[in-house]
């Protein structure tokens, strides 16, 4: 009786894409609970009318969930108090390099290795000294927080040998996070990243199988990382294949993707909906657990369960 989640950015209206993820998550979760997050950690990009939608488009199709809701920018505390661990065990390092700061050490060295979501960080703020470190960010500098991989990686394994996960669809997994780099585990805006919201949100919510599209796969090698690093629960994962357009590319907000809203202006029922999502035929009866039923699915509590 797995726990699994859905869990939409509030950037936008949800659209196909979204709504067969749901059902997949919603679909394995059968016989235990479904939870919905909704990840709006990007300030600059979130909308409450958008979190809003997402929920009457979530129960338009008939979906329910186990409250409360949990939102991450009611839970900033537990992902600052993940960085202190990391920076105590000293494998983060503030960088203040600006993109065009990168970009002009690439071309200098007239390439960069090129990791899943393209080109690594070449390392320019890993070698200055601490008396540099400190003085900038002292004068108030903007940085981001980077995780120094090569540490990580080696004081993972050394704890727990060659660190692997379970993918339901692909099986046995060895995780591979140094092709990423030094991967930003907190912006200079958002004192957080994805990599490290997912990956703690997932432990302290109990999530036991990590349900999401297939262009997500690659992150699952940092997530990976960072429950070792952090001493988390490893739950499984299932990454499903993703809804396509007729010319084949996937549907995504950014490239104007019908939103459901749309689809239900122009007269489909919720059931005509789910088929075109891929879920014609699926079981939608969900009872929340007992210990949430006194709260309403909107809400959420603030603190850490």
């Amino acid at each position: 009786m797995p726990t699994t989640r859905f869990a939409p950015s509030p950037t936008g209206l949800l659209h196909l894409g979204h709504a067969h993820s749901a059902l997949f998550a919603f679909q394995q979760a059968k016989g235990g609970r479904f939870l919905l997050r909704i990840e709006d950690i990007d300030h600059t990009r979130c909308r409450p009318e958008f979190d809003a939608a997402a929920l009457e488009d979530l129960h338009w199709l008939g979906l329910r969930w186990d409250p409360p809701v949990r939102r991450q920018s009611n839970h900033l505390d537990s992902y600052t108090i993940a960085l202190q661990q990391l920076e105590a065990d000293g494998l983060l390092y503030p960088c203040f390099c600006t993109r065009r700061d990168i970009e002009a050490e690439i071309a200098r060295a007239g390439s960069a290795p090129q990791g899943p979501d393209g080109p690594v960080y070449p390392g320019v703020c890993r070698a200055l000294d601490a008396t540099t470190r400190a003085v900038w960010r002292q004068e108030g500098r903007p940085h981001a927080w980077r995780l120094a991989m090569d540490r990580a990686v080696a004081r993972a394994t050394q704890a727990a040998g060659p660190l692997r996960f379970y993918e339901r669809s692909r099986g046995w997994v060895l995780a591979e996070p140094a092709v990423f780099g030094d991967v930003v585990l907190a912006r200079k805006d958002i004192r957080t990243s994805y990599h490290l919201a997912v990956t703690l949100d997932d432990a302290l919510q109990g999530v036991e199988v990590v349900t999401r599209g297939e262009d997500l796969l690659p992150a699952t090698h940092i997530h990976r990382l960072l429950q070792a690093l952090l001493k988390l629960p490893v739950p499984e994962w299932h990454h499903h294949g993703l809804i396509r357009d007729q010319t084949g590319r996937r549907l995504a907000k950014r490239d104007g993707a019908r939103a459901l809203a749309d689809l239900r202006a122009q007269g489909l029922t919720a059931p005509e909906v789910r088929a075109l999502a891929g879920f014609g035929e699926i079981d939608l009866n969900h009872s929340p657990s007992p210990s949430g039923a006194a709260q309403q699915p909107g809400d959420d509590s603030g603190g850490d369960r």
